[in-house]
C-alpha cells in the first residue's frame, strides 16, 4: 500500500483499520484452511473452492464494523429494541466469530445456521418492513441481498463436513436455494433497468467515468445473473455456470471495486471510507453467495462429483 495512503487510513480511524486487518487475516485464514482443497479440485472447481474465504471474510469487516465503529450501525436497531448499544457490540462479537468459523470450516453446522436465523430476522425487523413502507429501490435490493446471505449460510451449515442430515439439510438447502435464485433474479432484472450501477448487488452508486464500457459491463452481468438463475431453477449445467458467474463477480471485485476501494483509503473522511469498504466487501460475499451455492450442487466440471 502507497505510503500516503496508508498515512491518511491511520489518521483518525480505527474503524476503517479494524475492517481492513479483519479482511486480511480471515481471507489469510481462509485460504490457507481451504489450500487442500484447493490444491485437489480441478478447473473451475479450484473457484469453487473460495467459497468460505470469500464469504467470511466480509462477515468479519462487518463484525469489526460494529465493534469499532457502532455509530455506524446503531441507528440501524429498531427503536423499540431496548439496549441498543448492547445489541450493536453483540452482533459484532456474533459476526467476528462465525467468520472465524466459516473461514477455518470449524463448527459451522452451528455457526451458518445461527447466522442465517440472525440476517432472516434482520431483512423480517428491519430491512423488509422500510422496504413496504418507503416503497425506495434500494430498501428492495437490501431485503433480497440480506436474505441471500442469510440463505448461503444456511446451505454452508448443511455442506459443511459436520454438517447438519435429513430433513434439516433438505430445509437448509431448499431456503438457501430458494434466496439466492431470488437475488440472482431481482440483481440480473436490476442491472438491464439500471445497466451503470456498480455490477453485482445493483445499489445506487455508478460505475467510475474511468469504466469502460459501462452499460455493456452492466448488461453482461445482468444477464449472466440470469442465467444462472435459469440454471438453478431448470437444473442445467448449475454447477458450471453458477462457478463461472462467481468467478466473473470476483474479477469484477478485483478491476472495478479494487481500484475504488483504494481511492476511498485515500480519502480524509472516515465515511468516505467505510462506505468504499462496504461497496468492496459486499459484492466479494455476494460472490461468495454464489459459490457457496455452487459447491452445493453436483455439476459437470471436469472432476467433479
Amino acid at each position: 500500500m502507497h505510503p500516503t495512503i496508508l498515512a491518511t487510513l491511520l489518521e483518525g480511524s480505527s474503524p476503517v483499520v479494524a475492517m481492513c486487518c479483519a479482511a486480511i487475516a480471515l481471507f489469510v485464514i481462509g485460504i490457507l484452511a481451504a489450500k487442500n482443497q484447493i490444491a485437489e479440485a480441478r478447473g473451475l472447481d479450484k473457484i469453487v473452492a473460495l467459497s468460505n474465504a470469500c464469504f467470511a471474510s466480509p462477515v468479519a469487516v462487518f463484525g469489526a464494523l460494529h465493534l469499532f465503529g457502532p455509530q455506524f450501525v446503531q441507528n440501524l436497531v429498531p427503536a423499540y429494541m431496548p439496549w441498543r448499544m448492547f445489541w450493536v457490540y453483540g452482533v459484532g462479537v456474533a459476526l467476528i466469530v462465525t467468520s472465524l468459523s466459516i473461514a477455518t470450516r470449524i463448527g459451522v453446522r452451528w455457526s451458518g445456521l445461527l447466522f442465517g436465523i440472525m440476517m432472516f430476522l434482520f431483512v423480517a425487523m428491519i430491512h423488509l418492513p422500510g422496504a413496504l413502507s418507503e416503497q425506495d429501490r434500494l430498501l428492495w435490493v437490501i431485503v433480497f441481498r440480506e436474505s441471500s446471505f442469510g440463505g448461503a449460510a444456511w446451505i454452508l451449515a448443511a455442506t459443511a463436513v459436520d454438517g447438519w442430515h435429513g430433513k434439516v439439510k433438505r430445509t437448509l438447502l431448499t431456503v438457501g436455494r430458494v434466496t439466492i435464485t431470488l437475488a440472482l433474479i431481482v440483481f440480473g432484472i436490476g442491472h438491464f433497468l439500471h445497466p451503470v450501477v456498480l455490477p453485482g448487488v445493483p445499489l445506487r452508486k455508478g460505475m467510475p467515468t474511468w469504466v469502460p464500457g459501462q452499460a455493456l459491463i452492466g448488461y453482461v452481468t445482468g444477464a449472466a445473473l440470469l442465467v444462472a438463475a435459469g440454471s438453478v431453477l431448470l437444473k442445467l449445467k448449475t454447477r458450471t455456470v453458477l462457478t463461472c458467474v462467481g468467478g466473473w463477480l470476483l474479477f469484477l471485485v478485483l478491476v472495478i471495486y479494487g481500484p475504488l476501494l483504494i481511492g476511498a483509503l485515500a480519502d480524509p473522511d472516515t465515511t468516505a471510507k467505510v462506505v468504499g469498504i462496504n461497496y468492496f466487501f459486499d459484492t466479494l460475499m455476494f460472490a461468495g453467495v454464489i459459490l457457496a451455492l455452487a459447491s452445493a450442487t453436483p455439476g459437470t466440471i471436469p472432476g467433479t462429483y
